[in-house]
């Protein structure tokens, strides 16, 4: 295993979910081997995020989305639907060449961070395939788990992608501070599997933000031993990410359909 010590850290606050994804894909295509690694901690506003693979049109109302002005974006990772709003977000982008080791293994030491996490706030937290829970694959994200979903009490607790290119290993996820049934719940098909996943408001653990996004950082440092070091975009990066946004996060072409919008 190969950890670098001295992680970029950009906190980006809470943002409309096109720029978030957006954000996310230019840090991709921005990052050179030799750079530092890079966590990126952020929240949303109220919205669905969905996998780059998802059909939408089986499991979501798209009616009812527009009614309650749920904006839906899609992922460039896979996976299933996921809700957002009282959320916090993470990306890890780093040189491939950091990890020496498989996918799934690397999906696996990567989400220890998270596992501190819970245990620092005073749940027991394990990974699906290592608990009882047994594994059930849906197009919606909180109502299957599979091996390296992480689960408390037996219930699915967020949810986590990757996605590798030439040089980059790319992991993103979510930290569930509640969930809004009411909300979302009538604009799915299909099971949801909101009522019966964890979050830290029914797991009794009730904080803001603000107290959360300290605790993320302190697990992080903690689990690999390394150092953070606050920063912003760069002029390059948000310069990439806007075009992304325009041409890509904000167009139905790609959301609704999955079809890469051009440039």
């Amino acid at each position: 295993m190969i950890m670098h010590h001295t992680w970029r850290l950009i906190d980006s606050g809470v943002g409309l979910p096109d720029w978030n994804m957006a954000v996310d894909e230019a840090l991709i295509h921005t990052h050179s081997e030799g750079d530092l690694p890079i966590i990126r901690l952020y929240g949303w506003t109220n919205a669905l995020s969905i996998g780059k693979f998802s059909n939408i049109h089986k499991s979501l109302d798209l009616k009812k989305l527009n009614d309650r002005k749920l904006p839906i974006v899609r992922r460039m990772s896979g996976g299933g639907i996921l809700v957002h709003g009282n959320d916090l977000s993470y990306s890890l982008i780093l040189p491939r060449s950091f990890m020496n080791i498989g996918v799934k293994e690397s999906y696996r030491y990567l989400c220890k961070f998270l596992i501190r996490l819970y245990k620092n706030l005073g749940h027991t937290a394990c990974f699906a395939g290592e608990g009882p829970s047994k594994a059930a694959r849906s197009a919606i994200c909180l109502a299957g788990n599979e091996m390296y979903d992480i689960v408390i009490n037996k219930k699915k607790m967020g949810g986590n992608a990757q996605r590798y290119t030439r040089h980059v290993l790319f992991q993103h996820g979510t930290v569930p501070m509640r969930l809004d049934e009411s909300l979302f719940n009538p604009v799915f098909t299909e099971e949801s599997g909101l009522k019966t996943a964890a979050s830290l408001e029914r797991l009794g653990t009730v904080m803001s933000y603000e107290s959360l996004l300290l605790a993320v950082k302190e697990a992080f440092c903690e689990t690999f031993n390394v150092v953070l070091l606050p920063d912003t975009l760069t002029q390059t990066e948000e310069s990439c990410a806007q075009t992304l946004l325009e041409h890509k996060y904000s167009q139905e072409r790609w959301n609704l359909h999955g079809k890469q919008a051009s440039a």
